[in-house]
């Protein structure tokens, strides 16, 4: 479940620190504070194995790291926390801040849905639109209930669909190479 807190206010970054600690998520797009609560067990679940899949392949081919729920500064008004990130080594080495903060646009971000039309909201228009203008290579949209993948990859400056995954459907990436995953290994 999320909500905008408010759509007066502009939010910052900030702002997060006088919010409390009480185990709900804050992000911040565009100056607009969004809430969610715990998500469903289906949830985590997905992206349990989403971390899996790309943390077994990294740690094959040494080629970047995976991280489940980092933060994300880009700045004051942009602070999110999605799902799953993958990061090249090369990347990785200039997108941290002291406090272990990424403060750059990661080459993969993974967001799982979660249900109600706010985070649907959010997940494909608000962070589809923060991404691509931030660099992201490539954006992976998940629904667990639907159990399908999409997949977005920058084109002309801007993250694009470019393929729909169910099933069977193989999962691969340029970003990635020889990294291939069935579509229903991440919802088994």
């Amino acid at each position: 479940m999320s909500q905008s807190i408010s759509d007066r206010v502009r939010w910052t970054t900030a702002d997060l620190e006088l919010l409390p600690d009480n185990g709900n998520r804050y992000e911040i797009i565009d100056g607009e504070l969004f809430m969610t609560r715990a998500p469903h067990w289906g949830h985590q679940r997905v992206c349990g194995n989403v971390y899996q899949e790309l943390n077994s392949w990294s740690r094959e081919t040494g080629l970047g790291q995976t991280a489940i729920n980092p933060g994300i500064i880009f700045t004051d008004a942009d602070n999110v926390i999605p799902d799953v990130v993958w990061a090249s080594n090369q990347r990785l080495a200039i997108l941290l801040d002291e406090a272990g903060h990424l403060t750059a646009a990661p080459e993969l971000i993974v967001e799982v849905l979660s249900p109600g039309a706010d985070n649907e909201r959010r997940d494909r228009e608000l962070k589809l639109r923060l991404y691509s203008t931030r660099g992201v290579q490539e954006y992976w949209i998940i629904n667990w209930q639907l159990q399908q993948v999409e997949v977005y990859r920058r084109e002309q400056a801007s993250l694009r669909l470019i393929a729909t995954l169910f099933g069977e459907d193989e999962l691969t990436s340029p970003l990635l190479p020889g990294f291939t995953c069935k579509s229903a290994q991440i919802f088994a």
